[in-house]
């Protein structure tokens, strides 16, 4: 007979400390000495050492443990659930029912009483904790940091993004349906994906007030990520993210080769979708052609729907113009509407610019606003932005040797030294971050190195990246560079 292990799906708030040392249970200890002999002392320290007794009733054969975070349960359910329970079987005898309490507020002894779901030997996949969307009341205020004024009432509808915008106004009304979850949205800059998941996070926050909706860039949630590991706050940090009910990433394809971060949202990704709540991601382009995501994380994305929304075409951009003029209290003929529609087809932003142009003009100089004003306007404000140059390897090259001062032929060189080091890894790592060759060609274009060589050379850029906040500013400030052509 297995061991059992039950739910009641009883979720309560304690401030019972953890046991002392002198009234743990023997038996827990040989538990733990029989665990650290079958796994790697890393591993046993990592997950199973911050473990602590809390009682074993043996009229009900209850053991109820403390674990530090859901993080720490949901990793040992992922990856020891079986030795876990043979050890507790050998140890306890049969019919050991298992409970955990989570801690939630650590400041305040706060944790969560949850009995381990019922399990048969063969497990598939992870088991995650329910009932986190009863969190303590420190974490009740949110600021879901979405911009009230993108909303659906001016995300106008065209056949270029119909789809997105029917599904995601279908979520804003239902957002316990599972069917579209995660929705991942993807498509070029200046499309509209930043304006449409505000909509839906707007319209959730009009319905349903006391959702826990939160918007956040993808470079936001890496940075908080950094500060939350050297503050040695992660689990706090794995918390707050867990009791969201609707969790909007923007810019999904910025965790390409962070791989810490990754796995981090990871479990966070696993525990909000096993709990009905909704995800919402976009990215630059499909779930296939992010390079550098590892695969776990691509397989969740196509999970729910994947929708492209597609540049404006010119139907859509002259209804967006209408719409911009009307609530600008604007006056523009409709051959002018015409031409601007015609010749900005970069993105919405550049319309929305050519409108504040027009208006700035037309006030300043107190000229009616007529085809040889947006002649003029569109021919300075658009024309040298909408022709940027491609990114490719050459280029990279070129800015990384010219940013770091040193010669390209040194970086394409076998030279060793830790300047000349770190800008060809720089090289390779923004390579396959920013330009679809593969690992194989990039290190023939960087002085004829190999595969190993690539992903060694990305992964020390990634692990810095993580860990020093200059390095970080600098990397970005070079490819903001590099995609303007600076």
């Amino acid at each position: 007979m297995h061991s059992q292990i039950a739910s009641y799906g009883v979720v309560h708030f304690t401030n019972r400390m953890e046991a002392s040392v002198s009234t743990i249970d023997p038996r827990w200890k040989d538990c733990l000495r029989m665990i650290q002999n079958n796994i790697p002392r890393q591993q046993f320290d990592t997950w199973f050492a911050p473990i602590s007794f809390v009682s074993f009733e043996e009229s009900g054969r209850l053991l109820t443990l403390c674990v530090p975070s859901p993080f720490i349960l949901e990793y040992i359910e992922e990856h020891y659930l079986k030795l876990f329970r043979a050890v507790l079987q050998r140890v306890f005898g049969d019919n050991v029912r298992l409970t955990y309490e989570v801690k939630v507020d650590a400041t305040h002894g706060l944790h969560t009483s949850e009995e381990a779901s019922d399990r048969s030997t063969q497990v598939e996949k992870p088991v995650y904790l329910t009932g986190l969307n009863t969190v303590p009341q420190a974490m009740q205020a949110l600021d879901s940091r979405l911009r009230n004024d993108l909303t659906f009432e001016n995300f106008i509808e065209g056949s270029a993004n119909k789809l997105p915008r029917t599904v995601g106004l279908a979520i804003a009304q239902h957002p316990r349906q599972a069917t579209f979850n995660p929705l991942f949205i993807y498509g070029g800059s200046g499309v509209g994906k930043t304006h449409l998941v505000n909509a839906i996070g707007v319209r959730l926050k009009e319905l349903y007030p006391n959702l826990r909706v939160l918007y956040v860039s993808a470079h936001l949630f890496q940075v908080q990520f950094v500060d939350a590991k050297l503050q040695n706050k992660i689990n706090e940090f794995i918390n707050f993210y867990q009791s969201i009910d609707v969790l909007i990433i923007d810019d999904v394809q910025e965790f390409a080769s962070l791989q810490k971060t990754q796995l981090t949202f990871f479990h966070i990704f696993n525990h909000l979708h096993q709990n009905n709540k909704q995800l919402i991601l976009t990215s630059d382009r499909p779930p296939l052609a992010l390079q550098g995501m590892e695969e776990r994380l691509l397989t969740r994305f196509k999970w729910g729907l994947q929708a492209e929304l597609e540049p404006a075409n010119e139907e859509l951009r002259r209804d967006i113009l209408r719409y911009k003029i009307r609530h600008n209290g604007l006056r523009i003929p409709e051959d002018v509407i015409a031409y601007i529609a015609a010749r900005v087809d970069h993105s919405i932003r550049d319309l929305e610019g050519i409108v504040n142009a027009l208006m700035a003009y037309s006030v300043v100089f107190n000229c009616e606003i007529d085809l040889a004003l947006a002649e003029r306007v569109v021919s300075r404000t658009v024309g040298e932005q909408t022709h940027r140059p491609t990114i490719t390897i050459e280029r990279i090259i070129e800015r990384t040797c010219d940013y770091f001062s040193q010669k390209q032929s040194d970086v394409l060189s076998s030279s060793r030294k830790a300047s000349v080091v770190l800008a060809r890894q720089v090289v390779m790592f923004l390579a396959q971050k920013h330009t679809t060759l593969s690992t194989t060609r990039i290190g023939m274009a960087v002085g004829r190195r190999g595969h190993a060589t690539v992903l060694h050379s990305c992964q020390a850029i990634t692990n810095r990246l993580e860990n020093d906040a200059t390095f970080r500013e600098r990397l970005l400030e070079l490819e903001t560079m590099i995609s303007q052509g600076e």
